[in-house]
Formats: structure tokens, sequence, C-alpha cells
């Protein structure tokens, strides 16, 4: 299935000196759903964040968030999406009911959540985000943001007045907003968690610096997780599709220089996610 240089012990041995801290992840989505799932959950995080610096620059950078997520949403029925995962994973965890030596109440906790998760998006109905679509305010600022500097004060002088009230009305405002896109990014929040929890870690060697991948078709993948030590000083490119990925570990060598891929043997985690 994959090129291997080294035997699994020696990379294990590698991994194994570096703490669990000090590790880098890179995620690589393997289908457009994922992809879609990844860039959701960060901009919602993102998003949170900035909401939460109380400051008209933290303002500004949560309204980004949410404008690239209003943007994300309007591609495609992203609702749908996450109902059929949550049905998906609602199943398989139900086959695990009669299986010996399954935790029961992890189990029960974890089907429970999936059915809250679920009713809550079902009930916010297919049209809760049209008020934000809807919003004069909100859709000023987004046809602004298109133009580098586009927001400044003189440009939208409302979008400038709501940024100099006080920051409690601000952060009010703004989580009554994101609280609408709740019920679906905290179902792509536990959804991307399940999925990294499905995968399957094996440490490994990149010959050269480079590894490649051969996926079975009949059990397609959703998501690649490769760990690497922060002070390797490398990070992995990753190129291909849901059949097939190969992936160069680049060296880096600063801002002002470009990266070259290594010649060393790279020692590494992989999971592959289903």
């Amino acid at each position: 299935m994959a090129e291997s240089a080294l035997s699994e012990s020696e990379a294990a041995a590698a991994l194994a000196a570096t703490p669990e801290d000090e590790l880098l992840v890179f995620e690589q989505p393997l289908n457009e759903r994922m992809r879609t799932f990844l860039r959701l959950d960060f901009l919602y995080n993102q998003a949170l964040y900035h909401n939460e610096m109380a400051s008209q620059w933290g303002s500004r950078a949560a309204m980004a968030s949410l404008i690239d997520i209003l943007a994300i949403t309007t591609r495609g029925d992203v609702r749908s999406d996450v109902l059929k995962e949550l049905e998906g994973h609602s199943s398989s965890l139900n086959e695990f009911e009669s299986r010996p030596g399954v935790d029961a109440q992890r189990l029960k906790t974890l089907i429970t959540n999936l059915a809250r998760l679920r009713a809550d998006l079902m009930g916010a109905g297919t049209a809760f985000l049209q008020p934000l679509r809807d919003s004069e305010f909100l859709n000023s600022v987004k046809h602004r943001t298109a133009i580098p500097g586009g927001t400044c004060e003189f440009d939208l002088p409302d979008y400038y007045f709501w940024l100099s009230q006080p920051d409690e009305e601000r952060i009010r405002t703004f989580s009554q907003w994101l609280g609408l896109l709740r019920p679906l990014c905290d179902a792509v929040a536990e959804l991307l968690w399940l999925t990294r929890q499905n995968g399957h870690a094996r440490a490994e060697i990149a010959r050269g610096g480079t590894y490649n991948i051969a996926f079975d078709r009949d059990h397609p993948l959703q998501l690649l997780r490769i760990s690497l030590p922060a002070s390797a000083g490398l990070y992995p490119e990753i190129s291909g599709s849901h059949h097939r990925c190969n992936v160069r570990f680049l060296t880096w060598h600063g801002l002002t220089s470009r990266p070259t891929q290594t010649e060393e043997d790279v020692a590494f985690t992989l999971s592959c996610c289903t």
C-alpha cells in the first residue's frame, strides 16, 4: 500500500524521543466535503477567538471570518452534507452496541451527542442562515472586503460607527450572529473529531524525503494526518487524489530562501482517517 524505507519499529523509535506536545500535525483532506468541513471549523474558531479579543481590530478580524463562512455556505448544501455525515456516524456507532469489549457508557454518550447535534441542526431549519444573508449591514461589509482596504472608515461609515460602540455591545451582537451558525459548526467540529479518532496511526519513514500512498478504492479515506517533530525543521507537501498521494518533505530555510526537498530519511507518523 505504501513505500517504507526502514522498519516501523525504527520509525517509532525515531519519533519516541519527541514529546507529543512538540509534534506538528499536518492534515490533508481527500474529498471536497472534508475540505469544506475543515475550512468551516477553522473559520468558526477564528471568529470565536477574535470576537473574544474585545477590540475593534478583533471585531474586524472576526467579521472577515464570518463573511468567509457565509461565502462557503452559499456554494452548496452544507447542512445536508453535515446531516448525512451525522447519520452515517450514528449508524456506524450503533453497530458496536452488540460487540464484546465495548465501553457501553462511552458509546452511549457518543450516540446521544450525535443525536442532539442532529436534532439541533434539523431544528434550525433550512433557512437558518437567512438572517445573516439578508442583513444589509453585513452585505455592505461583504461587498467592500473584495477591495483592498475597502472597509476603511471613509468607505463604510456605518461599519466604523458600529466598531466604535462599547466592546460589550459589539461582542453581544457578534455572538448573536455566531449563535445562528453554532448548530452547523458544532456538528462539523464533532464530525472532524470522530474522523480523526477513526484514524489508524502508524510510524513510517520516508526514504530520501519522499513517500507514496496508494488507497484501497473499496474503503475510501477522508483525511490524512502527518505528525512531525517541530524541531525537525521540515513540513510535508502533499499532492494527489483520493486514489493515490505523494508526500515530499521540505526543509524550511526561513522567509528569504526557498524550501528544498530533504534528501534524508524522515521519520513521521501517518494517520489514515475514514
